[in-house]
């Protein structure tokens, strides 16, 4: 009985790992995180890219300045791999209800969208990122 008990435990992790994140589990955090007050000015960030076996694929620093202009926040993010290489991107983001947002960007397909909650966002898109000499189409989950 103890042996049935105890792989029903073990089983408990498997199975909440899978239901992930949600905006909502960071209701309560504080301070509120405003993205139009975080991000304008001066703001630099480290990042990864994992492949889908949760191998690190590649590093990166980002510094974005950020600005307001006509109701929007713009921001103009430059990237420098750990390989050297460098990217760009400028991004349009505008809120559309009092917790959601919506952007776009020269090589994001279509619009991006982004749930605000306590002090986290997630900020889901499409994008179509370079791979040797082609493309690949990518979902960002942020």
């Amino acid at each position: 009985m103890w042996r049935r008990i105890c792989a029903a435990l073990l089983c408990v992790p498997l199975l909440t790992s899978c239901a992930g994140m949600a905006p909502k589990d960071f209701a309560g955090g504080t301070p509120p995180l405003v993205l139009e007050d975080y991000f304008t000015g001066h703001t630099k960030a480290w990042g990864l890219f994992e492949d889908r076996f949760g191998k690190v694929r590649r590093q990166f620093t980002v510094d974005i300045d950020g600005t307001r202009q006509d109701g929007a926040l713009i921001l103009h993010e430059r990237f420098l791999y750990n390989d050297g290489e460098r990217e760009e991107r400028t991004w349009t983001v505008r809120r559309v209800a009092p917790d959601r947002y919506e952007g776009t960007a020269g090589d994001v397909v279509g619009v991006a969208r982004g749930v605000a909650s306590g002090n986290a966002f997630n900020w889901a898109y499409r994008l179509d990122l370079k791979v040797g000499d082609g493309t690949m189409r990518v979902a960002f989950d942020d």
